[in-house]
């Protein structure tokens, strides 16, 4: 896949709008009631990185990083500052934040998740992008070494154990995590006047799949 592993500057997507989308397809009835159906397992996030842009020096970084990436070409890791933490955004990373899974004493391979839960329901949400530095990782509690007990994979979101991790031991595991995502133009047009008259330019951004 076209992905460069480098993040759009934090600083600049600080002032950023955007979040989740979902698709749903919706049929009326006859009798006026609804069938709704949804093909997305996942949601998809949306940006404007235009919002974030506060001098001209800001609009300078953003075309450096729009042009090293040819536009929609390639896509690159985004810091929602909304959300991009396994717990509360105002909580330090803990290493229970997230139950990640359940040891069967064979698997060593895992996939790091977020589960958002709300009146009893719950979505777990992949993270495909962890932060160097940022992941923790406990078997029941007990904190484990990274380098050491697993290694991470920063580029999917992997994290593999040196040995399995014993029969129905609880996995969870804190991070921090970006968003891959990707300019959604081939184009972005700026104005030094409507700049300064505060005018932003507009640069859309979209989640891509990893």
């Amino acid at each position: 896949m076209n992905f460069h592993e480098v993040r759009f500057p934090a600083s600049l997507s600080f002032g950023s709008v955007g979040g989740p989308e979902r698709r749903t397809d919706i049929v009326t009835l006859a009798n006026g009631f609804e069938e709704r159906n949804t093909p997305w397992a996942h949601s998809r996030r949306r940006y404007d990185a235009g919002l974030g842009m506060r001098s001209l020096d800001d609009i300078e970084i953003m075309i450096s990083f729009f042009e090293a990436r040819q536009g929609q070409m390639f896509g690159f890791r985004w810091k929602d500052w909304s959300d991009f933490k396994s717990g509360a955004a105002t909580a330090d990373v803990e290493k229970g934040d997230q139950v990640v899974a359940r040891g069967d004493g064979v698997q060593t391979e895992f996939q790091l998740v977020k589960t958002y839960s709300s009146g009893g329901v719950s979505y777990v949400r992949p993270i495909t992008k962890p932060v160097l530095g940022t992941v923790r990782l406990g078997l029941d509690q007990d904190e484990i070494q990274e380098g050491v007990d697993f290694d991470v994979d920063l580029t999917h979101g992997l994290i593999t154990f040196a040995d399995p991790p014993p029969e129905q031991v609880e996995i969870t595991a804190g991070f921090e995590f970006d968003v891959p995502v990707r300019f959604d133009t081939d184009k972005i047009q700026t104005s030094v006047a409507s700049f300064q008259a505060g005018d932003a330019p507009n640069v859309p951004v979209v989640e891509v799949r990893v």
